[in-house]
């Protein structure tokens, strides 16, 4: 009898076994595929860069992507980092790029998304979200950021739309939780001076270290969300002003 179980239990030990490893062959081969699906975007974006004297524009091909899907709304990019990838926008389901790519299709990573009371022109702060892939895909390289050498080494963001290219400079680098009483996500528009200091000052305490950075009333801000698995329902949140 005993061997009956035995043999039972080892049967199924392999079968949970092969299991396992058939979902991790195929988390690896859809990972591949969505890393195939944004150099693919990176090449039609970077298409039309101009050389002039050797050197190239510092552009993105927002038009192009645009004919393919009117949904994308800019893009965003820091220097050596892999954060370069289109930013969506879609305000009548607005996460609908949580679980989506470029093309529509279903994907676990997803595609950075504008908050849906954001506007492109006119908001004082963009907030852009998107997945913690490991290996430092998608937003998960934010993670870098809690390291303040890593922040001294990458301190600006890009962020391109059809008409112009802005540049942020980071201020503050903070975990937080998704029902915290700090709402960051609900400033979009400062409608008063005591609101925008009430905001930055919040990011500043909060924040893992001093950028030495501070802003001033009237500035315009980028802000950057992904989840944080140190915590329950946590967050890290990347806060930058225009500079340019």
């Amino acid at each position: 009898m005993k061997k009956i179980i035995y043999g039972i239990v080892i049967i199924l030990l392999i079968g949970i076994m092969l299991i396992s490893s058939y979902y991790i062959f195929k988390d690896k081969q859809e990972d591949k595929k969505q890393e195939n699906t944004f150099e693919e975007l990176v090449e039609i974006a970077e298409d039309k860069e101009q050389n002039t004297n050797n050197i190239k524009e510092d552009t993105i091909n927002i038009e192009e992507l645009y004919e393919i899907n009117n949904d994308i709304v800019g893009w965003i990019k820091i220097d050596d980092t892999n954060i370069n990838y289109p930013v969506m926008q879609t305000e009548d389901r607005p996460q609908f790029y949580l679980r989506k790519d470029f093309y529509k299709k279903y994907s676990q990573w997803g595609t950075p998304f504008l908050a849906e009371n954001c506007d492109i022109q006119t908001s004082d702060n963009l907030i852009i979200y998107g997945h913690h892939i490991n290996n430092s895909k998608m937003f998960g390289e934010l993670e870098k950021y809690r390291n303040k050498d890593f922040y001294k080494n990458h301190k600006n963001i890009k962020f391109y739309t059809k008409d112009n290219l802005t540049e942020y400079e980071i201020i503050s680098v903070f975990r937080t939780t998704a029902n915290s009483e700090f709402k960051y996500y609900e400033f979009v528009n400062a409608n008063n001076e005591k609101e925008f200091e009430t905001f930055v000052t919040k990011c500043k305490e909060l924040s893992f270290y001093n950028t030495e950075n501070n802003a001033e009333y009237s500035d315009k801000f980028i802000t950057l969300v992904t989840c944080d698995y140190s915590i329950k329902n946590g967050r890290l949140v990347v806060v930058a002003k225009k500079v340019l």
